[in-house]
């Protein structure tokens, strides 16, 4: 009986398992992850395991795990990113940065103060520094936005 299992092992190439074996790995890896990173793996995989299986040797198929998976990566990563960032949703709101403004309320983060008036939408204002105060009608530049504020520094006039 044990022979009998055993005979069905002879001949076989054992990399063959290998690459089943990454193969379901990377599957696996991308199944809990869903953000495209190893599915790549998981092509190179397989590959290597078409190379195994017409008996190319192991360094030709790692060559082929590491062409077709950093191949695949470099090709499609950039799309991937922008079809999976659904984190990020642009708004018009990001128009304001890098705008000037002037400061129609003291603007001062230690009082938690700061007003001012971006294409026609009045924002809460906050300087860049805590312990910078921007006074009314002075010259504002948007250097980010943080949730409903704008993070402002002040813009020396000429």
């Amino acid at each position: 009986m044990i022979g009998t299992v055993l005979d069905i092992f002879n001949g076989f190439n054992p990399y063959i398992l290998l690459w089943l074996i990454v193969i379901i790995v990377f599957v696996a890896l991308e199944i809990s992850t869903v953000t495209l990173t190893s599915i790549w793996f998981a092509a190179g995989g397989l590959a290597a395991l078409l190379v195994a299986m017409l008996s190319g040797g192991l360094i030709i198929q790692i060559i082929a795990f590491l062409v077709v998976a950093f191949g695949l990566l470099a090709a499609t990563r950039s799309w991937a990113d922008k079809f999976l960032d659904g984190k990020k949703q642009r708004t018009n709101a990001d128009r304001a940065i890098g705008e000037e403004t002037r400061v129609t309320e003291r603007v001062s983060n230690l009082d938690g103060s700061g007003r001012a008036i971006v294409h026609g939408q009045d924002w809460a204002v906050r300087s860049v520094d805590d312990d910078i105060i921007i006074e009314k009608g002075e010259l504002v530049r948007v250097l980010q936005i943080k949730g409903v504020k704008l993070i402002v520094e002040r813009v020396e006039e000429e």
